[in-house]
């Protein structure tokens, strides 16, 4: 089997032979944006034959390219556990080099563009080192194939046309997170593309109207790009400093209420949904200063998921909060992730109760 068909093969089989030995996936979550530039080598075509006046003449023969570049850009969606799926437009360059029919070859000229449009699924992978994140997808889509002035030169007869195929594609990458810049990743890919069946082309034969059958297209691609998502979750802020300590009277112990989740759950449950109007209920008949909403994880997942997640959890719970009459302006947010344990575990231990956010009342 050729390099490229395993290669593509990989890229449809690799996901789910992978995923119960991988660690957690990189994160992206929500909307982001991509583009890339590259190399193109095509693959010849086969010149099948060519028809006169409902006449067809087998010809056996095929058209040879140089190489060439391409180019695409991408809008996706990310589910923020690894998968995501993606909506591509692209556009590909090579020249005709030569024209084979049987024992004979000649020196071609013309060349053919290739433009449209494929949807695209892949997934992250996190393999535990830092800004190293393998990836692996597939996609289908339409492609239009241009044939622009191909002919021999000297001969008169040319080929002109843009016929459509469907086609699909199979996908390996790496991509580097930049660091200082959230959300913005450097990206290389090998890519194989290849349309289905034939095609036929217009043309010009001995000064008489012709029709040539071409077969499928296929293209190996190696490109480099960025890939930016938009709206990436921001660290922490930087606590204010400490003001200066005055003699005030001694304030009254805080009140902790404790929301526990399901695993990798960020949705109240009933019970949490219960316990929340309990604290909102109690901050509204105490002499409350301040209310802190902070949100935690288990160790199972990678740190950047986490940190993510303990803010979706502590967002949920403020928001309840915020139904059930507490002023929005009277609550702070934050997210610990895996950090501040409340059972001490390893690393990639599923402990419920440290999963969690805690509503302080001061």
């Amino acid at each position: 089997m050729k390099i490229r068909s395993t290669l593509l093969v990989a890229s449809f089989i690799a996901a789910p032979a992978l995923l119960p030995i991988a660690a957690k996936a990189q994160p992206v979550t929500g909307p982001y944006v991509s583009a890339g530039l590259g190399y193109n080598v095509m693959n010849s075509r086969k010149v099948e034959s060519y028809a006169i006046n409902g006449v067809s003449t087998n010809l056996g023969g095929k058209a040879l390219f140089s190489n060439g570049f391409t180019g695409e850009a991408s809008i996706g969606y990310g589910f923020g556990n690894g998968f995501r799926v993606e909506l591509e437009g692209d556009y590909f360059n090579n020249q005709v080099k030569k024209l084979d029919v049987g024992p004979n070859q000649f020196v071609a000229s013309g060349n053919e563009k290739k433009f449209g449009a494929m949807v695209n699924g892949l997934y992250d992978f996190d393999i535990g080192i830092p800004y190293l994140y393998p990836f692996i997808g597939a996609g289908v889509g339409y492609q239009f194939l241009d044939w622009r002035n191909v002919e021999i030169p000297g001969t008169g007869s040319y080929i002109n046309g843009t016929p459509g195929s469907f086609a699909y594609q199979g996908i390996v990458g790496m991509s580097f997170p930049i660091p200082g810049a959230p959300g913005l990743a450097a990206q290389v890919q090998y890519r194989y593309m290849s349309t289905i069946g034939t095609q036929h082309y217009k043309a010009i034969e001995d000064g008489h109207p012709a029709t040539f059958k071409v077969g499928r297209d296929s293209n190996n691609m190696v490109l480099v790009g960025l890939s930016y998502e938009l709206f990436p979750p921001m660290p922490p802020a930087a606590p204010a400093p400490a003001p200066t300590p005055v003699a005030a009277p001694a304030p009254a112990p805080a009140r902790t209420y404790l929301v526990f989740f399901n695993w990798n759950k960020a949705d109240l449950t009933p019970r949490a949904t219960q316990i929340v109007a309990e604290a909102a209920q109690a901050s509204q008949t105490t002499h409350v200063t301040s209310l802190n909403v902070n949100g935690y994880t288990d160790t199972s997942g990678s740190p950047g998921y986490n940190m993510k997640l303990s803010y979706r959890r502590a967002d949920n719970v403020a928001a309840q909060l915020v139904t059930d009459g507490v002023p929005k302006s009277d609550i702070v947010i934050k997210g610990f992730g895996e950090t501040h344990l409340l059972v001490p575990t390893g690393p990639g231990v599923r402990e419920p109760q440290n999963r969690r956010v805690e509503i302080i009342l001061h």
